[in-house]
């Protein structure tokens, strides 16, 4: 969602600054965030009757900060603290919670880890669609209609 390596927040996107606890003292975190995108993706999930939830090393504190800040309601978080650093990464979480679900996920890590992406894919006999995200750009329309076309 948050366009971290682009220069300057592009077009519909503003910055929000966060002080959280469980990062370093006083640490700020800061992301840059599109307000369209909270009904863009509620949007989303009730056409294609998708479920919702974040992925991220932030866990409940996406809800508290992302999710709030985009109008979201508290969505489930998939606990992949414990995978930081591990060679599955994220995927043996995200496969454990969508099971036998059609899934459309949204990240901009894809391709740090290949060979637990090919296994992951390999295990999944639902459909499956890893959206890469431009860490750029962040979210884009583009990205949306993809996971759109995936779940319907």
């Amino acid at each position: 969602m948050n366009p971290f390596a682009a220069r300057t927040p592009p077009p519909g996107f503003v910055e929000h600054r966060w002080r959280l606890s469980r990062w370093r003292r006083n640490a700020v975190r800061r992301a840059w965030l599109n307000p369209a995108h909270g009904a863009a993706l509620l949007g989303l999930a009730e056409r294609t009757g998708a479920e919702l939830a974040w992925a991220t090393s932030w866990g409940q504190d996406a809800n508290a900060t992302v999710g709030a800040a985009l109008g979201l309601p508290a969505l489930p978080v998939v606990d992949v603290r414990a995978y930081d650093g591990h060679p599955d990464w994220k995927y043996g979480a995200v496969g454990r919670f969508a099971r036998d679900r059609p899934l459309a996920w949204l990240d901009d890590d894809f391709d740090l880890f290949r060979n637990a992406r090919k296994a992951f894919l390999a295990r999944r006999s639902v459909v499956t669609a890893l959206i890469p995200v431009d860490p750029s750009t962040g979210i884009t329309a583009e990205y949306l209609t993809a996971a759109e076309t995936a779940l319907s």
